[in-house]
């Protein structure tokens, strides 16, 4: 009975050895690149048929895939750029790169399995890309390629108005947006005053916003991340391309430091409006300029550096008499590692700056204010299989907030020197995320961020009866502003206030078939900082500030459903999804608040809460001479602070109203059309419900003055806003790659002369008497011609 015994034993052995053989995997991995430039490109499509396996590359342009031993086809493909397929024998651990030529099609390829089917089938929602390709084909104001005008064209991205600083995401305020360049943050994203964005679109390789179903590697803010990336700079060949506007103009250079290893990019942009304005006797001025700088040098095949920054700033002034410059700076020291063929890591030291500083020479007075931001960030992605991986990682933020210091701007001034307390804060956070297919139908992915904040000093804060700050008078129902009892002093690094919370995330995608699927998804945030601000709008005279004893953490929760299809082999594609978050600690203002340059903020604001639902509709063309997309939503923003005993009476009676940016109705149509390899022509329709906005419903007299009375916050509506631009795009020699390339875009913004309300006041005319409402509108209709070249 042994020797069979031993015989079974040996030849189960066998089997399983046979098994394990059968079922050993090898990694396919590397990084796809632009063969022209080598810049990497992130969101790439790398698919395998014969195992029916598509992937994407990573930020950062890598892609990792794990398969049994065997021959299979690799088919490489990017929007905009050619295929590539090539055979490879799987029998081992390969690194393999490959490179795409830009607008030529490598070989007869037809690719049945794209990113946009990967998508389908890939737990990802509330997520939206745009290419550089599409965004410079859209017409925009004053002949300035904008990033952030180009996702004001998507569902469930809204703006405050014609030439208003910021965005908002699904009824979101401007300041629940994370706005990423290079990793690091950006605090305010306009110049001058929102006509343009911060975002030199000739240094911007790609970009994407997360609406919904944000991964855990984010956090810090509860609407929105933008992430945006530079580009690398041509490591191959020296280039420059710019362009000459009405307004602006800019300049880029990239090329090689060591060819194929590093490289270097440096670009600028500067409006000269203010110039023409001199030269009609005007004193008054209004101008921006900005820099982005990148080196990247890769060291070997694990292992490449890049250190990027980035400086800008608007100046404005009146008649010498009123100077106001702000602007953001950053500078991000990152390092790329590859541990293994399934191991990704990247680490960055980020320091970033937003700085306001303001001269009122006819008082004699200056005022500086800002915000630092220290950033250490190490972030990991581990392709454990095709099926699963795994992405982890911690960051932490030191803040530096100066909220004011005013000084006198001579030894003449009467000004008395005043500096507002220093706010510093620690922003520790630890994140774990898992994308898992569990069965060919069924993919989720769910992820936990551990977030911590801690208020340190040094700082005096005042101390209030009952720790209450706003006091309410019941006799006149109104809030005022407390009388402090005493202050409690705080050392430097103590810690005034912690706070911390776990944020889970989940998402879940089933696949209908090849080109449908149903996908849920559910988020909760925090946010720390808060911009105080009580307009629909950030200026740059808005101060940020941490939360601490007296201001509590933003928390959201949101979910969200979607239904998503492609048609006709992907040449169309439907996305609809409906949302529904609320949050708790936003901050309201009482009646009559004083924000600026005050140091004791807290006696001015109340923790109310907030929340929006809608539906959102994305119907894209994808192929032919006409392509663009249809968009439209349909939601509700409100706010809520009801009274903190049953007493009092809230703000708005403690009735839910309408925050600043609630746009019941949202539609966007954009299109493009190739008639020509020489011509190209763009179109954008937008049409919102108006702002809401609180009129007077009456008024009285007291003594000599008419005063207006206010009813309920925001219960008014300015008239819709609606406007038509369009563009043309001629290329004189679309044929030559070599040598001065030039192009010219013709564009109308506001073809027929819409008067859009910016805002509408009430006053008494001067002859009758009578009261009257006056109309202020920002831009008519604005002619413009561009002149982009490359060499």
């Amino acid at each position: 009975m042994i020797l069979p015994l031993r015989n079974y034993l040996t030849v189960m052995l066998l089997l399983l050895f046979a098994f394990a053989n059968a079922q050993q995997k090898f990694t396919l991995s590397g990084t796809i690149s632009d063969v022209s430039s080598n810049e990497t490109l992130i969101g790439a499509s790398i698919y395998i048929p014969e195992a029916n396996i598509a992937v994407a590359t990573n930020e950062y342009g890598f892609y990792s895939i794990s398969l049994p031993a065997g021959t299979y086809t690799v088919q490489v493909s990017f929007v905009s750029f050619g295929t590539l397929q090539e055979t490879i024998e799987l029998n081992q651990d390969i690194r393999k790169n490959f490179s795409l030529t830009p607008g030529e099609e490598l070989d007869e390829v037809v690719i049945t399995e794209n990113v946009n089917r990967a998508n389908i089938k890939k737990a990802e929602m509330s997520v939206n890309k745009l290419s550089i390709q599409e965004i410079k084909k859209m017409p925009v104001v004053l002949g300035e390629v904008d990033v952030l005008k180009s996702i004001l064209q998507l569902p469930g991205v809204t703006n405050a108005g014609e030439g208003s600083s910021g965005f908002n995401v699904r009824g979101g305020a401007a300041d629940q947006n994370l706005i990423l360049l290079d990793e690091a943050t950006i605090f305010n994203s306009s110049h001058l005053f929102g006509f343009f964005s911060v975002f030199n679109s000739d240094a911007i390789k790609d970009l994407k916003l997360y609406k919904g179903g944000i991964p855990a590697r984010y956090g810090g803010r509860v609407s929105s991340v933008l992430d945006i990336y530079q580009k690398e700079g041509n490591s191959n060949e020296f280039h420059m391309n710019g362009g000459i506007g009405v307004i602006s103009s800019r300049l880029l250079a990239e090329g090689p430091i060591v060819k194929g290893k590093s490289s270097f990019l440096v670009g600028g942009r500067a409006s000269y409006a203010h110039l023409f304005l001199k030269l009609a006797d005007n004193e008054n001025s209004a101008y921006f300029y900005d820099l982005n700088t990148k080196l990247s040098y890769k060291l070997n095949e694990n292992n490449s550096l890049y250190l990027s920054g980035y400086f800008g700033r608007d100046l404005f002034n009146i008649s010498d008499n009123f100077n106001n410059i702000y602007g953001n700076s950053f500078v991000n020291l990152r390092w790329n590692h590859l541990f293994n063929e399934k191991l990704f890591a990247n680490l960055s030291m980020i320091y970033s700056d937003y700085y306001y500083g303001l001269e009122l020479d006819f008082i004699g007075l200056n005022w500086d204010s800002g915000i630092k931001n220290f950033n250490l960030k190490y972030d990991l992605k581990h392709y454990i299989s095709d099926k699963f991986k795994l992405s982890y990682g911690l960051n932490a933020l030191y803040y530096d907030f100066n909220p004011g210091e005013v000084t006198p701007s001579d030894e003449s001034s009467s000004v008395n020197p005043e500096k507002l307390d220093k706010k510093y804060a620690f922003e520790p956070a630890l994140y774990i995320d898992a994308e898992h297919e569990l069965s060919e139908t069924v993919s989720i992915s769910y992820g936990l961020r551990y977030s911590m904040f801690y208020r340190l000093g040094s700082q005096t804060l005042n101390l209030y009866a009952n720790n209450q700050p706003v006091t309410y008078d019941e006799n006149l129902k109104i809030y005022e502003k407390a009388d402090p009892i005493g202050t409690q002093r705080y050392g430097s690094g103590e810690t005034i206030a912690d706070f911390n919370n776990l944020e889970p995330r989940a998402a879940i995608s089933f696949k209908i078939d090849d080109n449908q699927s149903v996908k849920a998804s559910y988020n909760r945030m925090a946010q720390y900082l808060h911009l105080i601000s009580n307009t629909s709008s950030p200026t740059p005279l808005d101060v940020w500030a941490p939360s601490g004893k007296y201001i509590k953490p933003q928390l959201l929760d949101q979910v969200a459903v979607g239904y998503f299809r492609n048609f006709s082999n992907d040449a169309y594609t439907l996305e609809v999804e409906s949302f529904y978050k609320k949050i708790q600690n936003r901050i309201d203002y009482i009646d009559g608040a004083d924000l600026i340059a005050n140091n004791a903020i807290e006696q001015v604001i109340l923790n109310g809460r907030a929340r929006a639902y809608g539906l959102e509709m994305l119907i894209r063309k994808n192929e032919g001479k006409l392509t663009g997309w249809i968009s439209y939503t349909l939601s509700r923003s409100e706010q809520q602070t009801p009274g903190r005993t049953s007493t009092e009476t809230g703000i708005n009676n403690g009735e839910w109203y309408k925050t600043g940016y609630d746009k019941l109705h949202n539609l966007s149509i954009t299109s493009s059309y190739e008639l020509d390899n020489k011509w190209s022509f763009g179109a954008i329709f937008a049409l919102q419900s108006g702002q809401p906005v609180t009129y007077p419903n009456g008024q009285y007299v007291y003594g000599d003055i008419v005063v207006p009375s206010f009813g309920q916050r925001n219960e008014e509506r300015l008239p819709a806003y609606h406007h038509l631009d369009v563009s043309a795009t001629y290329t004189p020699e679309p044929e030559k790659k070599k040598g001065w390339q030039g192009e010219w875009v013709f564009s109308i913004y506001n073809l027929y002369n819409r008067r859009n309300a910016a805002s509408i006041t009430f006053r008494q005319n001067e002859d009758s008497g009578a009261n009257e409402a006056v109309r202020l509108s920002i831009f008519g209709i604005i002619p413009s011609v561009t002149y982009n070249f490359r060499f």
